[in-house]
């Protein structure tokens, strides 16, 4: 077993109960969907409102990485809801991966956009950079899939990439004044991190579909 499925199963153990509770207040995953949106468009809010009003509060920087790390657990939530439910349906997956994109766009947009104002340059860039290689990420895995191909190889899935960024931004807020460096290197970092795996990861399903496509050809 590996890591990812050993936190999953931890993961469903605490959250089954309100599965349960969902399921019988016939609460749809498309709804749970939504409200892990919402919340990462406030995450990104949290981002806009420091750079534009209170560029020195880092607190409101640590709030938006708690609030995308509770939204990413409704990522799970909806998953299991359909599955426990028996409400899975094609609208749903579409659904579920098109609002991931959104959430995750929305949330680098606003750390992207809060790095510029407060004279980042270079490391809004790269966040950028970080918000293309995600998206690739799922477009090269979406693509595989219309092909008949299993893609989920590589180091930067979303999972991880939604653990590292809150992770950063939540201890960016929580250490400030605490460390004896630039707290915003607590950002800062995770957005190279993503940055340079996330396109690794990108190219990496490229080179995996490029091999099982020929294995197909000379089958």
């Amino acid at each position: 077993m590996n890591y990812r499925d050993f936190l999953q199963k931890l993961i469903y153990a605490v959250i089954n109960p309100l599965i349960r509770l969902l399921i019988a207040l016939h609460i749809t995953p498309n709804v749970i969907t939504f409200v892990g949106l919402l919340l990462n468009i406030v995450a990104a809010a949290c981002f806009v409102y420091a750079a534009v009003y209170a560029p020195h509060d880092l607190y409101l920087i640590g709030w938006g990485g708690g609030i995308i790390l509770f939204a990413g657990l409704f990522d799970m939530i909806d998953g299991r809801l359909a599955r426990l439910g028996n409400m899975s349906s094609t609208f749903g997956a579409l659904w579920d991966s098109t609002l991931d994109r959104y959430s995750e766009l929305f949330t680098l947009f606003g750390i992207a956009f809060y790095l510029l104002q407060t004279g980042y340059v270079w490391s809004g860039v790269v966040t950028f950079v970080a918000m293309v290689g995600s998206v690739m990420v799922s477009y090269v895995r979406a693509r595989a899939e219309g092909l008949d191909i299993e893609c989920k190889v590589g180091l930067m899935q979303r999972p991880e990439r939604v653990v590292v960024t809150s992770v950063g931004a939540l201890l960016c807020g929580l250490l400030a004044g605490v460390v004896d460096f630039d707290p915003l290197l607590l950002l800062i970092v995770p957005m190279w991190l993503i940055a340079i795996l996330a396109n690794i990861t990108a190219f990496w399903r490229i080179a995996h579909c490029y091999r099982e496509l020929n294995k197909k050809e000379h089958a």
